[in-house]
């Protein structure tokens, strides 16, 4: 087992990341950003190491110093969470020249995965059905315009090196296609330093399903069963949940399988999410794999009870998985609401600021993955996600009414964000009877304007800012010391105790 494990992240991934090296009895050395110096990931770590300047070039995507930091503090291991560098095959390669150990697949399966051209022309190759496009990269506008016509419109540019919805567009008429594709190499080259495109079939209104796979060194690979992601915004999911409501138990082996079998093709290793897309007559396509532990991880621990973070550190320690397929075993179902700071009625424009106050739901069956507290500040320089509501029930008609009262209980001051949207889309009549297409929000939600809180919720909240903010003005709070919330009594005034008469 490893000695000690370098986190190569921040915020929720990466509490998430040190508190499963706290369960092996790993120690965990945190590095941090100086806009990040009183995270929390920096706070509950073994060690932490300021490594740069904000900007993510200058801290969390500099290579050279996340590994020379790994090697003075003596890490073995170096796990990347999600983003940044997590599907970073060049990271992942540097790594295995230094000797330590990338909690990860490897970087050539990295490398192979990432390049989604690359892979829709190995899984083709192997029967995987993939959605009708171009099998190889063009940065002639006029083959791509050829392309498109030949698939026909409406079309998805998509980023060869991309995921997480950056550098796509839907285009659904040809003389669209060049501003669009100007437009998709620039997100592409600035997210991923790679302006490369390719064009997709743009299916109407799809479902997307994902399914969680674990592969070990010793050729042994499972799936534990699926995720629906369908509910998103720009390409990139807030609401996910399993099981499905869209599979039966027939469908949910097939695709299990092809899951299984896209992952034994590609040579994976680790954690892994095997993507489809499903349409209107239940017909699923290979989308990608994303190479890494995803943001909505958790509702498959929920149902399954499997530290899938845990996993990923004992199969890069080169330990056997312990689990075969029929030792999965769902029960109940589990969503999770991507809490961001964003403002949903401004075309979820992101929320910057001090967090004046935060208050998280807790009681049965509620899970809060969190990487924010109050008196922190969330910083423009990157993703907008603070924390990760996850609910889990019996059944999903409960795990609805619970993630509702969870929302209502979770307060947030000082950014905005998308608390208020979530309710409305947990709410909704359509999302109840799980009709959930990656066309939800703009079906049924777009425009978007927020209701107005009631009187009792304005008097909470508005009680909950004024007793925090007599309290940040002491002395005592600055950069560094942790603010303590006061208590109630304390927010009151001068009071006492007195008989009833």
């Amino acid at each position: 087992m490893f000695k000690k494990i370098l986190v190569a992240n921040r915020g929720e991934i990466a509490v998430r990341v040190i508190r499963a090296c706290r369960e092996l009895g790993i120690p965990a050395v945190a590095v941090y950003s100086t806009v990040d110096r009183d995270g929390v990931h920096v706070e509950i770590a073994d060690e932490a190491v300021c490594i740069g300047e904000p900007p993510p070039l200058e801290s969390y995507l500099n290579i050279p110093k996340i590994l020379q930091v790994a090697k003075d503090r003596g890490c073995d291991a170096i796990h990347p969470g999600y983003g940044f560098l997590a599907e970073n095959p060049a990271f992942a390669k540097a790594c295995e020249d230094a000797s330590i150990t990338f909690i990860g697949p490897t970087s050539e399966g990295i490398r192979l995965l990432g390049n989604k051209v690359e892979s829709r022309e190995l899984m083709g190759a192997h029967g995987i059905p993939l959605i009708p496009g171009m099998m190889s990269t063009s940065s002639n506008n006029r083959t791509i315009a050829k392309e498109a016509d030949k698939i026909g419109f409406p079309v998805l540019i998509k980023a060869a090196a991309g995921g997480g919805g950056k550098g796509m567009r839907v285009v659904h008429h040809r003389k669209d296609l060049q501003p669009a594709l100007e437009a998709a190499r620039r997100e592409s080259k600035a997210a991923f330093a790679d302006d490369t495109v390719y064009l997709e079939k743009y299916l109407e209104e799809p479902r997307h399903v994902e399914f969680q796979i674990l592969a070990d060194h010793h050729g042994n690979v499972i799936h534990l069963n699926e995720r629906e992601c369908s509910i998103q915004r720009r390409h990139q999911k807030i609401v996910e949940e399993t099981p499905s409501t869209a599979l039966s138990d027939a469908l949910r082996q097939r695709m299990g399988e092809t899951a299984v079998n896209v992952a034994t093709i590609a040579g994976y290793r680790n954690a892994g999410t095997v993507e489809f897309l499903l349409d209107k007559d239940k017909k699923f396509y290979f989308l990608e794999v994303n190479t890494r532990i995803q943001v909505e991880h958790p509702v498959t621990e929920c149902t399954t009870g499997v530290d899938l973070v845990v996993q990923q550190i004992l199969i890069a320690a080169g330990e056997e998985l312990a689990l075969r397929q029929e030792d999965i075993k769902a029960r109940g179902h589990a969503m999770e609401c991507r809490i961001y700071a964003e403002d949903p009625s401004q075309g979820f424009l992101p929320s910057s600021g001090p967090l004046l106050l935060v208050h998280e739901p807790v009681g049965p069956g509620i899970r809060v993955d969190s990487g924010i507290r109050t008196g922190m500040t969330v910083s423009v320089h990157y993703d907008p996600i603070l924390s990760k509501l996850i609910c889990w029930g019996e059944n999903r008609a409960a795990v609805c009414r619970r993630m509702l009262e969870a929302l209502d209980n979770y307060i947030i001051l000082g950014v905005e964000t998308i608390i208020p949207f979530l309710k409305d889309v947990v709410r909704h009549e359509e999302f109840r009877k799980g009709n959930t297409t990656t066309a939800f929000i703009p079906r049924f939600l777009t425009p978007w304007f927020p209701q107005m809180p009631d009187d009792g919720e304005l008097a909470t909240q508005a009680l909950a800012a004024a007793g925090l903010w007599k309290h940040l003005q002491t002395p005592a709070n600055h950069v560094g010391v942790q603010n303590q919330m006061p208590s109630p009594w304390q927010t009151l005034g001068s009071w006492q105790i007195g008989s009833s008469g």
